[in-house]
């Protein structure tokens, strides 16, 4: 499953409406991921715990991987939907055997159904394409049961052993939207299978039914056995009005319609797969194809008004699959690949086998694309189809065998499609992402301990994950590290796995005992801190390095890190392999005169924090010499905010045409507001980068720069901009040239306020809100209702500023519609922004009171714990 990453900051920062637009992408990975910082405590020792059943410690109590009683072979689903009342009406015939000791009874997970019957099936036969009958007419035994809407016990008949087979035939109805739940900490929005706008009430939303099945989301809508260490194939049949698209699991075998305006579809996954990767989506879509040599179909689902544009967000999709075939060393296993996007998803995406499942957002069109694509999260669920489909971690608390993979994914395709400097600044954004999480949540990646298991969808589990991979491939060798990824999916093929199997698999191929990196990197919590203090001895033409590990050896531990050191001496680089595994340690390196530069890690692999002070000469060097993204990134980090030194500020003019776009991006945000020496000929390369830069983030921060200058100059610049090719581009120059009120700008405005980009009326809204004119009420309620969550999210915050502005009239008629709003909107978030918004009229009588109510009525958690931290902005 996708978890887009970032710091609760990020929304303080859009609330201020820095440069009065707002990034999808920056703001895209906030929400998400919030649940992972909120409410956690750094570990403070690390204990021995017996991992025994029953064992309750403050980490949690110890979960083991699920008993299996009985191994489930097949599931046969026969499901219809009552859309008004957001019911399932369902068959489920369900074959097993049980697992090794004698059964006379069945559990199996079914959480708040009603249970119409259940049979026993002698000799169904071919159960999974017979019709349902023609099963009717097979010899059953009506079996007793015991239900407490969460677990079925069926009372067989008879005693069975591991040599029988057992079919079950279920009928139920599935209630989602009632369920029961054990606790108040349950997540209520955690229903399996969602109706999206199910009486077609919700003007511009289509109808949808979608399902959700990670982590134990499946048992809401078919009986199971809801566990990630059970497998089974599959039939489902999807009876639906023949107006709508079904897409499951496998292939689709037939579609039946009859006479009354329905059609019933059959979807056969004939490989097993873990229950919580079952999968149905119901709506009108328009379908886009590919074809893979071996005559492997990939589709693409989306909505009908983006069915133009779906080889341009997923067409990328044959190419990644050739090519993690070849570094994986297996060929995609399953039958088949589709992606679909829909409305109101709860997470970012979720790669039910065969058929992955993305929210609304990766929908765009073409043009948006040259902003920034989505092949992150079409890499990472795709590669999920090795790592968690095929081979599957056997309990939540071994997730990271899932979602590590997947993430590091992200950086082996970006690597490899566009280059090194691309991922090594992903992967540097992954190291803050963990880092931030770390400030406040420490923890093992393995845990056998933990007292939520959505608790383990973390930045450790993804972050942090994928550096550790990198840090082990490092150490290995590509080649070693993709054989070794060989093993491990051969030998528990189709399977589950433990961390052991990985470590036991790296082992294999290496020959090398590795529990030293797996012990440190899995099983403790936290990650090094290195204070490095550098030193030349004259005497013996020597290098000194003091290396201290500063953190926490008891809750962690003292880490053996086998690392690079480049030595830079009279223009040449010396690099050296050394091993650090001290608490305190001392590195020699010879040299002949006092050394230009030493660089700590010299391949930017370490998952830790390096505190090495540098002079500005030796930032300088660095930043001239390295050929490594990192380096050059952290050199010009270092140098920012000292303009006035005239060797720092030549290295940032030099950066601002740096061959990588981010550090040209970089190298111009520091000149905001400058007017010191050189000016002239510094605002005539940002001129020329707004205009020529071929990357759009660099043409943005260029125009960003530019206006910061403060005055008119520039207004060309921004009125060309406008005619960008990139969203952004043109969102941003049109926000820049509206604020200085040009007598065009209520034209210009008008030429853009229908724009089909979010961001660009966005900034046209900036514009009005300034003005607050009453009559453009409407036109914000009315943009601001056909926009994706995060751009709505976003949008509130424009209008908060239209509102603060306008007269309390205006504001009062606001309030029922933020209100509604808070309470009812699907994203949480966007409940976030809308709460947010009411915040900025507590002036107004009521108001307060309405906020406190929804605070306390809200059931999210992650939203509730939002509230306790920032409720009150």
């Amino acid at each position: 499953m996708s978890k887009p990453k970032a710091d609760m900051t990020d929304i303080k920062n859009n609330v201020l409406l820095r440069n009065g637009f707002c990034n999808f992408f920056g703001i895209a990975l906030l929400f998400i991921a919030f649940g992972a910082n909120a409410g956690n405590h750094i570990a403070k020792r690390d204990t021995v715990l017996r991992r025994n059943p029953g064992v309750i410690t403050r980490q949690g109590p110890y979960r083991p991987s699920r008993t299996l009683k009985h191994d489930l072979i097949h599931t046969r689903l026969d499901v219809e939907f009552d859309w008004l009342r957001q019911h399932v009406h369902g068959t489920a015939i369900i074959s097993m055997k049980p697992h090794f000791y004698p059964q006379n009874t069945i559990e199996l997970d079914a959480k708040g159904f009603e249970i119409k019957s259940i049979t026993q099936l002698s000799d169904p036969g071919n159960f999974g394409s017979a019709t349902l009958k023609e099963l009717s007419e097979k010899s059953s035994k009506k079996l007793d049961f015991s239900y407490d809407k969460r677990k079925l016990i069926i009372k067989l008949t008879k005693e069975y052993t591991a040599r029988d087979t057992i079919v079950v035939k279920i009928d139920y109805v599935a209630k989602p939207n009632e369920l029961p739940r054990e606790s108040q900490n349950e997540n209520p929005n955690e229903k399996g299978l969602y109706f999206i706008n199910p009486d077609g009430m919700d003007e511009g939303k289509p109808k949808q039914i979608w399902t959700q099945g990670e982590t134990e989301g499946s048992s809401c809508w078919f009986p199971t056995v809801d566990a990630p260490n059970v497998k089974f194939t599959q039939d489902i049949y999807v009876t639906v009005d023949s107006t709508y698209k079904t897409l499951s699991n496998g292939l689709l075998i037939s579609q039946e319609p009859d006479n009354s305006g329905l059609r019933t579809d059959h979807w056969k996954q004939s490989l097993p797969a873990a229950p919580y990767l079952t999968m149905i989506a119901v709506g009108d879509f328009a379908v886009a194809k590919d074809m893979m040599p071996n005559g492997l179909e990939l589709s693409y689902y989306v909505e009908p008004k983006y069915g133009g544009d779906a080889h341009a967000i997923f067409g990328r999709t044959p190419e990644m699959m050739a090519f993690f075939s070849n570094i994986f060393g297996i060929e995609y296993p399953w039958e088949k690949y589709a992606q679909i996007a829909v409305r109101d998803f709860v997470a970012g995406a979720m790669e039910n086998t065969t058929a992955t499942v993305h929210e609304e957002g990766v929908q765009t069109d073409a043009r948006s694309i040259l902003d920034g694509n989505s092949d992150a999260v079409i890499a990472h669920e795709l590669a999920h189809h090795w790592f968690g489909d095929y081979v599957t971690a056997e309990e939540w608390g071994q997730l990271p065998l899932n979602e590590s993979f997947a993430n590091y994914s992200e950086y082996l395709w970006s690597e490899y499609y566009i280059g090194k400097n691309e991922a090594d600044w992903q992967n540097l954004q992954e190291l803050k992402t963990y880092l931030a999480e770390a400030e406040t949540k420490q923890v093992p990646m393995i845990r056998y301990f933990y007292k939520d298991r959505e608790n383990m969808f973390d930045s450790h589990s993804y972050a942090k994950g994928g550096r550790i991979l990198h840090m082990l491939r490092k150490y290995v060798g590509d080649d070693a590290f993709f054989k070794s990824l060989q093993t491990y999916l051969k030998a528990h093929a189709l399977g589950t796995a433990e961390i052991s199997d990985l470590r036991e698999a790296f082992e294999k191929v290496t020959g090398e005992d590795l529990n030293w990196f797996f012990d440190q990197w899995f099983f403790r919590p936290g990650h090094p801190l290195l204070k490095i203090k550098q030193e030349y001895s004259t005497a013996t033409n020597k290098v000194l390095l003091k290396i201290t590990q500063t953190q926490d050896t008891l809750a962690s531990t003292v880490y053996r890190l086998p690392l690079k050191i480049d030595v830079w001496s009279g223009g040449k680089k010396n690099r050296y392999s050394v091993l650090v595994d001290k608490a305190n340690q001392t590195l020699e390196f010879p040299s002949a005169k006092k050394p230009d530069l030493v660089i700590f890690d010299a391949e930017s692999q370490l998952l830790g924090s390096v505190e090495q002070e540098k002079d500005r000469a030796e930032l300088v060097y660095q930043y001239n010499h390295s050929d490594q993204f990192v380096q050059k990134y952290e050199a010009l980090a270092q140098l920012e905010g000292k303009l006035q030194d005239s060797t720092a500020r030549n290295v940032l003019i030099k950066a601002m045409t740096d061959p990588f776009w981010k550090l040209r991006q970089m190298a111009i945000s520091n000149f905001a507001e400058y007017d010191g020496d050189s000016f002239a000929a510094i605002e005539k390369i940002i001129q020329s980068r707004a205009r020529t830069d071929r990357h759009p983030q660099v043409r943005a921060e260029a125009i960003i720069t530019l206006a910061s200058f403060g005055d008119n100059n520039n207004d060309p610049v921004f009125r060309e901009a406008l005619s960008d090719s990139s969203y952004q581009v043109v969102s941003v120059a049109l926000d820049k040239y509206l604020v200085n009120q040009p007598a065009d700008a209520k034209d210009v405005a008008a030429q853009f306020e229908d724009s089909p980009d979010d961001a660009v009326v966005a900034s046209v809204g900036n514009y009005y809100a300034g003005l607050a004119e009453p009559d453009r009420y409407e036109w914000f309620l009315e943009k601001m209702k056909r926009m994706k969550p995060t751009e709505k999210y976003n949008f509130l915050q424009v209008f908060g500023k239209y509102l603060i502005k306008s007269k309390q009239d205006v504001q009062r008629k606001s309030i029922p519609v933020l209100e509604g709003m808070a309470r009812n909107n699907p994203s949480y978030f966007v409940r976030f922004g809308a709460y947010q918004a009411l915040g900025l009229l507590t002036d107004i009588q009521g108001v307060p009171a309405i906020r406190k109510d929804i605070r306390a009525k809200e059931t999210e958690p992650k939203l509730k714990e939002m509230y306790t931290q920032f409720g009150e902005l």
